[in-house]
């Protein structure tokens, strides 16, 4: 077996970069939680990471990057052949025994899985149970994620028809925000909402954990190419152009309308920019990523506020920014496609191409938003009518920290994170047996 030693030690720092932003977002969905919900918003990432790596293991590779060829549902989803990954040890990704080890690959991919969960989290901050988030998180990525990544990645029907989506915006943005928003519906509003100010509690955590994400995206994005090449950089070029661009977009709107540019306009635009440049970082040249970046900066700060006209209570705009930033960059890729890889996909319009890619960027979109805002709306309602997803209104008002983990995030002496003063010791709220001090 010849394994490619600069591909593998690439892939192994993209992989690790990869990871890294699902901290990175809890640090980012974290702080623009309220200081009482803090914790478990963090949590949730951190959970995302335990049940989809079991799964992952267990079954998830195998269906998502095996194949079943004799079986008609290949289309749909992947094979059995490597449950447990057990068959991947020692085996190079290549026929030819070049490359980097099928171990790693799978690392990678595992990575992009756990982060597309822990999106949707942000969607129902402050009042989903933290147990039947977990029951969620592992059934939702085994039968939404997991067919929907062999959809477009592995043999399925999407990757046969030559959908083009370099890094995930159909895979991760649009399938986790159309999960959102499907998630939102099931679990309806927060108390208060509308009513009752619900700004973000930590700034500095939010910019922090946008930072961050902004790092870990190059990997992302660059490390899809899988391999250490021109495309590579281009990626990681584009990468850094939409994200500086959409940011700056994201500052301008909010000065325009607003009379303001705030910190937070400017992290949720980079992440604007990140998640539309996603789909296209590798088939589109460094000017059409800089009007990807302002179309999804300029959109999408438009898009968040979309949850008051219609009414959903998306607590930190995962429909706004990551779905509406997802069909932007893999629709523009009917556009301003310039360098297909396969012989099925086609340039956009402007580089001489038809019509046919343009419309297979949009039935992409439309499949795979429709097949996860329907399964999972389905999967909530089972799990809200069995073990409950929402916690009662009286947790609520206190604080998911206290009554759900029984921590706060920050130690404020005589009050608690909720707000609740404890001048004698003891927060009394705090259910037996646990006893925590203020």
């Amino acid at each position: 077996m010849k394994i490619d030693s600069g591909t593998t030690a690439w892939m192994l720092a993209a992989t690790a970069l990869v990871l890294l932003m699902t901290p990175g977002l809890a640090l980012f969905y974290g702080g623009m939680t309220r200081a009482k919900s803090v914790l478990n918003m963090m949590m949730m990432s951190f959970g995302a990471i335990i049940t989809v790596t079991v799964a992952w293991v267990l079954f998830g590779h195998s269906l998502a990057f095996t194949d079943n060829p004799s079986s008609a549902i290949n289309n749909f989803v992947g094979g059995f052949d490597a449950l447990g990954l057990q068959s991947l040890v020692d085996l190079p990704t290549k026929d030819d025994g070049t490359g980097m080890p099928s171990l790693v690959f799978s690392a990678f991919q595992l990575t992009f899985a756990i982060i597309t969960v822990a999106l949707i989290s942000g969607a129902i901050a402050d009042r989903a149970k933290f147990g039947a988030w977990m029951v969620f998180s592992v059934i939702w990525a085994t039968i939404v994620y997991f067919p929907v990544a062999h959809w477009v990645w592995g043999t399925g029907w999407l990757n046969t028809m030559g959908i083009e989506d370099f890094a995930g915006g159909t895979v991760v943005h649009i399938n986790a925000g159309a999960a959102a928003l499907a998630l939102v519906l099931v679990i309806g509003k927060r108390r208060g909402w509308r009513k009752e100010p619900m700004r973000p509690h930590n700034l500095p955590l939010v910019l922090l954990g946008a930072g961050l994400l902004w790092f870990g995206w190059f990997g992302f994005n660059a490390g899809s190419e899988l391999a250490v090449d021109g495309t590579a950089g281009l990626a990681f070029m584009n990468t850094q152009i939409a994200a500086a661009v959409a940011a700056g977009a994201w500052l301008v709107v909010e000065k325009l309308r607003d009379g303001h540019a705030s910190s937070l306009g400017v992290a949720s635009g980079a992440v604007a920019g990140l998640v539309a440049i996603t789909p296209a970082c590798g088939f589109v040249d460094p000017w059409a990523a800089m009007v990807i970046g302002l179309l999804a900066g300029s959109i999408c700060a438009w898009a968040v506020g979309l949850k008051y006209k219609l009414n959903y209570d998306d607590s930190l705009d995962v429909v706004g920014v990551h779905m509406v930033g997802g069909i932007v960059g893999a629709v523009s890729l009917g556009f301003f496609a310039a360098y297909p890889f396969l012989d099925q996909q086609s340039e956009g319009l402007f580089y001489g191409g038809g019509f046919g890619q343009l419309g297979l960027q949009i039935l992409g979109p439309v499949a795979v938003g429709g097949y996860s805002f329907i399964v999972t709306y389905v999967l909530g309602k089972i799990i809200d009518k069995t073990m409950g997803f929402r916690i009662k209104e009286e947790d609520e008002v206190t604080g998911i920290d206290i009554t759900t983990h029984a921590e706060t995030g920050y130690d404020l002496g005589s009050v608690h994170a909720s707000g609740v003063s404890s001048p004698n010791g003891p927060v009394t709220s705090v259910p037996a047996p646990k006893k925590v001090e203020a």
